[in-house]
């Protein structure tokens, strides 16, 4: 404090008034303001349009993503249908084997479900 006054008694004496300090003061402040608030504006354009980026990204990796989904789909779809049909075909071309397959598969997990 004891400096602002020393400062203001230089400053009357050199010819300078306290108004003219404050108006300067109040100058940069101002300027300070605007320069705040054109940053404020040009970081949220920029926030704005990478928001924009990677949304495009993410809507076009959904895409991707969903695309390769319906086609492993279809290819499993694919691979049902054929092994049920050739699972079809062997039970009616050998159906007494068939039976004991599966007599002999029921055997076995008789047999490790009664060792527990």
């Amino acid at each position: 404090m004891a400096t602002s006054i020393l400062q203001s008694a230089k400053a009357k004496r050199n010819g300078s008034s306290l108004h003219d300090m404050e108006t300067s003061i109040e100058e940069q402040i101002a300027n300070l303001r605007s320069e705040i608030a054109a940053f404020a504006k040009i970081v949220g354009e920029s926030s704005a349009k990478q928001g924009e980026t990677m949304r495009a990204r993410a809507e076009t990796g959904l895409e991707d993503l969903t695309a390769r989904g319906e086609e492993l789909l279809r290819e499993l779809q694919h691979g049902y249908a054929k092994s049920s049909r050739e699972v079809r075909r062997t039970v009616q071309q050998h159906p007494v084997a068939t039976i004991g397959a599966a007599a002999a598969f029921g055997l076995a997990i008789a047999l490790l479900l009664s060792r527990r």
